[in-house]
């Protein structure tokens, strides 16, 4: 009686180590999910696999295309290029005049290219005065458009934290003055029968 109890453990252990091991391999989503899981909380770090300077050239590209989009053309200018512990900031100075009447109709030309190109729209600010959008790419670099004093309009793109590296003066070239060295530089002077209109 008791060598029988004994072989009916056995094969009850033996079923239950056979029955867990089938049930890893029936469920391989389980690691799936965990790598996911990884993945998704290591969105900071995206663009890492850059240097800051591979990732200034990626914000000179998204101002180019913005820029390039604009329609009718406004003159623009460099502005500043500033460097974080592991990110950088490329900027450009609307140079044309762009009315209180048109300002609204400047940044819906913007926001909706953004959106095309598959942007995520993260803030608007509507004050008529000062109103800015800003955008953020699925890489991780955000981009914003913002109007300022004298209504002149300046655009940002800020790269996420990558690996550190010099960064070398953007490559694209403006539509008009360069200014270069004129810091900070002047305000709106390009008349556009379209983007000036209205304005005094």
């Amino acid at each position: 009686m008791s060598r029988r109890f004994q072989i009916v453990a056995v094969a009850l252990a033996v079923g239950f180590a056979l029955s867990a091991c089938g049930s890893e391999k029936a469920h391989p989503e389980a690691d799936t999910n965990t790598t996911t899981t990884r993945s998704a909380g290591s969105e900071g770090t995206k663009g890492s696999n850059m240097d800051m300077q591979e990732a200034a050239e990626r914000a000179d590209g998204m101002l180019d295309d913005v820029l390039k989009e604009i329609d009718p053309e406004v003159q623009w200018a460099h502005g500043p290029t500033t460097k974080g512990s592991c990110d950088v900031t490329r900027r450009r100075t609307v140079m044309t005049i762009v009315s209180a009447d048109r300002r609204q109709g400047f940044l819906d030309q913007v926001e909706e290219f953004w959106r095309a190109s598959d942007y995520r729209i993260r803030a608007k600010n509507k004050d008529t005065e000062f109103p800015a959008v800003y955008a953020l790419t699925k890489d991780g670099f955000g981009i914003s458009v913002s109007v300022r004093a004298k209504g002149q309009v300046f655009f940002e793109a800020d790269t996420p934290c990558v690996k550190e590296s010099k960064v070398a003066d953007s490559t694209s070239k403006p539509n008009g003055p360069a200014y270069k060295g004129v810091y900070p530089l002047p305000s709106p002077n390009v008349r556009s029968d379209f983007w000036s209109a209205g304005a005094s």
